[in-house]
């Protein structure tokens, strides 16, 4: 898949592509229904495939080019999204960008996306301008779970209050983040539970609590199950910063430095405070017993999709 970071300013383009244009800032199966929609007609058609989106998002749910390359995925344009797009009209977006420089011969948005400065773009513009220039615009329905509309909005409020379920079902696959393992205070080893600590690469994790995972390290080929703690703790200056910490089961290998995937399946609690290292470490044993039940109910499958 082609990625430009600045399509405005390359001449490197996907040409007459079939084209869509959105935030994609979490890629739930609403956002994945246009694109596999647009991959298709570009197929049949023997045109690119391109989806045109900005950055930054305005809260990134997961990075959207992992799913497009999977969903193949001709061309990712990112449109920066700085102080100058801003005061882009959409009547210039589209004559400067889709007719000029992309010439694009199809566009499928969302019925309700709006674009340009002031959100003065919207579907109708959109085709009236593609009936002038000669490209075709498709508007596409909403999808639903059990009459609800799924959108970036449903996913990133589910995944704060820990609905992980719920959340599996608006993204299509179980929810992930990304990150570095870290170099922690050692305080689980001290009293009995090494864990992992995370450095997310992602803007947007659950709320703070304590969650069944599966855990994936680079430098091993498989999933681990782990129980990870999201919380805070005090830093400088009183201000407190967000840890996650996983203890993975039955595992006793080295893996600081090393890049780890951590999929969340349910929330077993939420974050609280404990009067002794004693209660602290007896939840700890209650946390793990629940979760090697959750795995015995639903032993690990790939984890990538909805469980």
């Amino acid at each position: 898949m082609l990625v430009l970071t600045d399509p405005l300013r390359q001449t490197d383009l996907p040409r007459g592509c079939v084209a869509t244009i959105g935030n994609f800032d979490g890629m739930h199966i609403g956002h994945q229904a246009i694109v596999r929609g647009v991959v298709e007609r570009a197929r049949k058609a023997g045109r690119p495939s391109a989806v045109i989106t900005f950055h930054p998002h305005p809260v990134s749910v997961v990075a959207p080019d992992r799913v497009l390359r999977e969903m193949d995925v001709d061309a990712l344009l990112v449109v920066p999204f700085s102080h100058e797009f801003s005061r882009w009209t959409a009547e210039r977006f589209i004559q400067e960008f889709l007719i000029d420089a992309l010439q694009v011969s199809e566009v499928r948005i969302g019925h309700d996306f709006c674009f340009g400065a002031g959100r003065e773009g919207n579907l109708a513009m959109l085709t009236a301008a593609g009936a002038r220039a000669g490209f075709v615009v498709q508007g596409l329905d909403d999808v639903r779970i059990r009459g609800i509309r799924v959108s970036s909005s449903i996913v990133r409020n589910a995944i704060m209050k820990g609905t992980m379920r719920t959340v599996a079902l608006a993204l299509g696959r179980t929810y992930f983040i990304d990150g570095r393992v870290a170099t922690g205070r050692r305080l689980g080893r001290k009293i009995g539970f090494p864990t992992v600590n995370v450095d997310p690469a992602n803007d947007l994790f659950p709320g703070n609590g304590v969650f069944v995972t599966t855990s994936r390290f680079e430098s091993f080929n498989r999933c681990f199950e782990s129980v990870t703690n999201i919380g805070v703790r005090p830093t400088l200056y009183e201000n407190y910063a967000t840890t996650i910490e996983s203890h993975i089961l039955d595992f006793d290998s080295n893996v600081y430095g090393d890049t780890v995937r951590v999929y969340f399946h349910e929330l077993l609690r939420r974050e609280q405070q404990f009067r002794s290292a004693l209660e602290l470490t007896n939840q700890i044993r209650m946390d793990i017993e629940r979760s090697r039940r959750y795995f015995l109910r639903r032993p690990i499958r790939v984890a990538d999709r909805t469980s």
